[in-house]
C-alpha cells in the first residue's frame, strides 16, 4: 500500500503550530475526526492509549501514532509538518517534526500502520 493511497489531499497540515506532544494529538485528532466522521475524543483515546505502550516516535524526526478504531472501513492517514518540532519521546531522542497519524479498523491484518514504520525507518534509496 502507497502512502498517497492513505491520504486525501484535505488531511495534509503544511505547517502545524504546537507547543507539546498532548497539543499535537488533540490536534490530529480533530482533523482525523473531521476525515473519518469518528469523534475527535474516541480518536484522541486511540491513539493516547497506544502511546502509553510506547512511543510512536520512530526516529530522525518522524512519528507515526496510530491506533485502532471499530467505526472506520480502510486505513486512514493525516500528514502534518511542524513549524516547530516537538519533544515526541522518540527512539533516537530528537524532536520530530514530521507526523503521520494512522487509524485502521481492528482485526485488519495487510496495510498496517506498523509497516508504514518499516518503510520510514527504512534507508532511502539513492
Amino acid at each position: 500500500m502507497a502512502l498517497a493511497d492513505l491520504l486525501q489531499q484535505d488531511a495534509i497540515i503544511p505547517a502545524l503550530k504546537v507547543n507539546s506532544k498532548k497539543q499535537l494529538l488533540q490536534e490530529l485528532a480533530a482533523k482525523a475526526a473531521r476525515i473519518t466522521g469518528v469523534s475527535e475524543r474516541e480518536v484522541f483515546d486511540v491513539i493516547l492509549q497506544r502511546e502509553k505502550l510506547g512511543s510512536t516516535g520512530v526516529g530522525h524526526g518522524i512519528a507515526i501514532p496510530h491506533g485502532k478504531l471499530n467505526s472506520i472501513h480502510q486505513i486512514t492517514g493525516v500528514f502534518a509538518r511542524l513549524e516547530t518540532p516537538v519533544d515526541f519521546e522518540a527512539l533516537d531522542d530528537q524532536p520530530v517534526d514530521l507526523v503521520f497519524p494512522a487509524a485502521r479498523t481492528r482485526g485488519r491484518r495487510r496495510g498496517s500502520p506498523e509497516g508504514l514504520v518499516q518503510n520510514c525507518t527504512r534507508p532511502a534509496r539513492p
